[in-house]
């Protein structure tokens, strides 16, 4: 089943986002990533992130959310995960 997984950064912490870039780009390459890309502010700057991954269920998808060297270097003030359904592309 594909899951969005849907994250906000923390204000102020596009430093962050870029400390890690690297690291989170070879996860998404070395798991299931069907699509991802960044969400942008007002002014272009990096503020949230959206993937589409492949996984069994929920807590397979959540454990994923977990492990995106994003999240586990503090960058998301909040995380959504949605069951999705791809209709067009």
């Amino acid at each position: 089943m594909l899951y969005a997984v849907i994250c906000t950064d923390k204000p102020g912490h596009l430093e962050t986002r870029k400390a890690n870039r690297d690291a989170h780009l070879a996860y998404l390459d070395q798991t299931k990533a069907q699509l991802a890309g960044p969400f942008l502010g007002e002014d272009g700057d990096m503020i949230g992130s959206l993937v589409v991954i492949e996984a069994e269920d929920r807590t397979a998808a959540l454990a994923w959310a977990e492990n995106d060297p994003y999240a586990k270097a503090g960058l998301f003030e909040k995380t959504r995960i949605e069951a999705w359904k791809k209709v067009i592309g």
